[in-house]
C-alpha cells in the first residue's frame, strides 16, 4: 500500500492537506487553501513534482534540525516536511516522499 493524501477542512472554509506514509506519519504538509479545489490542485502538483530530485530543497531550522521543502519548477513551495534530527533521516524522508507522492490516494476529513 502506498501513502495517502489527507485533506482536512479547517474551520468552516479553509483546507489543508498532508502526505502520509504507510505508517500514517506525516511526510509533507501544505499551506492553507481558501477552498477544496485549491487543496486538490496542490495535491496534483505534489504528485507531478515529488518524484523529481531537483524539486527538493534541503534546509536547516533555527534550532539545528533538518527538513525539506518540495517546490514546483518555478520555485513555489508545494509542501514542507516534518523536522528530523539527522541528515540521514531527512534523506529517508525525501526518498519516501518520492516513492509515495506520485501514487498516493486521497481521503477527505470534513469535520465532525
Amino acid at each position: 500500500m502506498n501513502g495517502k493524501y489527507t485533506v482536512n477542512l479547517v474551520g468552516t472554509s479553509e483546507f489543508h492537506w498532508s502526505l502520509k506514509a504507510r505508517n500514517a506519519q506525516t511526510m509533507l504538509s501544505s499551506q492553507m487553501y481558501a477552498g477544496k479545489a485549491g487543496a486538490e490542485s496542490g495535491i496534483e502538483s505534489c504528485r507531478i513534482n515529488s518524484s523529481d530530485e531537483a524539486r527538493y530543497e534541503r534546509l536547516t531550522s533555527n534550532d539545528s534540525r533538518y527538513y525539506f521543502v518540495l517546490k514546483t519548477e518555478s520555485g513555489e513551495v508545494i509542501g514542507t516536511s516534518e523536522t528530523y534530527y539527522s541528515t540521514v533521516a531527512r534523506e529517508k524522508g525525501i526518498a519516501l516522499c518520492k516513492e509515495s507522492g506520485p501514487l498516493a490516494t486521497t481521503t477527505y476529513v470534513m469535520g465532525r
